[in-house]
């Protein structure tokens, strides 16, 4: 029986080609994968969940949905990293396919900038459109973390190949090798300028997640070291001049990458921030420039693409 109030948020408007369009179904998720069975509990509506503030069921339920239905067998995280939603996260994905028109590129290689200790992006590219995907952190843990999940999952080793970011003024330089060739890449750039920034946006979801439910929040006891459910580290949620400064830096380094790579493409999380960066993007000498929006509910998140002229095969 599926839970139609434990569909995920906004699923209406994910994208046509989302297996997560229907919602959770708990009891098949539970059997493919038991260690999510004991986080399941019925609501006060009588509708099967998990704790969605909690950060133990959050990672259960992705260990259930990334092998009930991308076939990985193993995909953990160390304490603290984040841990993403991914049914937002393979929707992603699935408008970059469409960019890219994926089904007249084959084979397509995809280059994952900052993907993080989970390799989410790069993990979902492989396994839902047989995508080769190279994967760049400046985090050796994140890395090291990817390397083990690729290793303990046959249908990974021969798509994955992983490099860490050892210059942390750059963003492709140091990653892209000559004569290498993408025919896209993803990026979710970190969002805050400070810890002080990324707590405060953290306290704001735990207290709309309270709310939900009638709990206590963290400001409410005290804790002035809120958590969320998908956790992060420095690199993964905030750097020195927040988002804007990220995306300011990448469109002007993709250009010197014009020729190796066929769609460079980034999420927005700040609306403000996306017309400056178009702008920017045409001054650099964007051939095309386009905004793809994916709706989620009450939530727009974006995504901004642009190529240069001579970037596509």
């Amino acid at each position: 029986m599926r839970d139609k109030k434990n569909k995920p948020k906004g699923e209406k408007a994910l994208h046509p080609r989302n297996l997560h369009n229907n919602g959770y179904n708990f009891p098949q998720l539970a059997e493919a994968c038991p260690d999510l069975a004991p986080f399941v509990k019925m609501n006060a509506y009588g509708h099967r969940t998990i704790d969605f503030a909690d950060a133990e069921n959050v990672k259960a339920l992705n260990r259930a949905l990334l092998q009930h239905y991308y076939g990985i067998d193993y995909w953990d995280i160390p304490e603290g990293f984040l841990c993403p939603p991914i049914p937002g996260r393979v929707d992603y994905i699935h408008y970059v396919a469409d960019l890219i028109g994926a089904e007249e590129k084959r084979p397509v290689r995809m280059l994952d900038i900052g993907t993080g200790a989970n390799g989410i992006y790069s993990i979902l590219a492989s396994r839902v459109y047989d995508w080769k995907c190279t994967a760049s952190d400046i985090d050796p843990l994140s890395i090291e973390n990817v390397a083990k999940i690729v290793a303990n999952n046959s249908g990974l080793k021969d798509k994955l190949d992983l490099r860490l970011q050892e210059d942390r003024g750059s963003i492709f330089k140091g990653i892209i090798r000559e004569g290498e060739y993408y025919d896209v890449s993803v990026c979710n750039p970190p969002f805050h300028a400070s810890l002080e920034e990324a707590l405060k946006g953290s306290q704001k979801k735990l207290d709309k997640l309270a709310a939900s439910k009638g709990a206590e929040t963290s400001k409410e006891t005290g804790d002035l070291s809120p958590k969320l459910n998908f956790g992060g580290q420095k690199a993964e949620l905030w750097c020195s001049g927040g988002e804007i400064r990220f995306l300011r830096r990448m469109i002007k380094e993709s250009k010197d990458f014009a020729t190796q790579c066929g769609w460079f493409t980034t999420l927005v999380s700040k609306g403000g921030n996306v017309e400056q960066s178009m702008k920017l993007m045409r001054k650099v000498g964007a051939a095309d420039v386009k905004q793809i929006e994916m709706k989620q509910g009450n939530k727009i998140t974006r995504i901004l693409a642009w190529r240069f002229e001579g970037g596509e095969s």
